[in-house]
């Protein structure tokens, strides 16, 4: 048995202002960093063999304290921006709520949360996970197929791509599942990856 753990980074300064964020380099709140401590601590007792995140500073930053909180700050960390959150174009920066009184809500909702659709001068999911998935493909899957687990600590669509390809999500059901920050999702896979087992912790 191996196992992956997925970990959405801990709340930034625009999740708490509730901006659009996208692939602008924020940091942590301090909410954020404790969210980070806690995934940490609910991490201990697992041992990762090597760890990838992004090349934000935010999902950085989340990584540190949770290797930090484990006791395994030594192992080998692997940062691309394959696993970057996907940009949201010229709507970054700005106020949700202002977005939505200007374009309405069935807009919105459909930039951010549908497969195919793109926000203006933007990514959409889809476009996320064609970056995402070729990389975890050729780097992280043979680490697992090595015995090698492996802890990713990403962004809310890199990692929403990730669970499409493990959990066989379509399209029309990834508009629905939502990886809240600082809780980990954690696979256990057999010999053939083939899931075994999958829990929120």
């Amino acid at each position: 048995m191996v196992f992956l753990t997925l970990v959405r980074h801990g709340q930034s300064i625009y999740n708490l202002e509730n901006r659009f964020t996208g692939s602008l380099d924020v940091e942590l709140t301090a909410v954020g960093k404790e969210e980070a401590l806690r995934a940490g601590h609910k991490l201990k007792g697992n041992h990762y063999d090597v760890a990838y995140t992004s090349m934000l500073k935010r999902a950085q930053e989340s990584l540190e304290i949770i290797l930090k909180e484990i006791g395994q700050t030594n192992i080998p960390v692997t940062k691309n921006s394959a696993l970057d959150e996907r940009s949201y174009g010229s709507l970054q920066g700005l106020n949700k709520a202002d977005t939505i009184k200007k374009y309405g809500v069935a807009q919105v909702e459909l930039w951010r949360r549908s497969y195919a659709v793109r926000p203006p001068d933007g990514e959409s999911l889809e476009d996320t996970y064609k970056r995402t998935i070729p990389y975890y493909q050729s780097e992280i899957e043979p680490k697992l197929r090595a015995n090698e687990n492996t802890l990713i600590v990403a962004h809310g669509n890199s990692l929403r791509a990730l669970m499409m390809y493990l959990e066989s999500i379509d399209a029309q059901a990834i508009a629905k599942v939502d990886l809240p920050t600082g809780i980990p999702r954690h696979y256990v896979f057999d010999s053939n990856l083939k899931i075994r087992g999958v829990t929120s912790l």
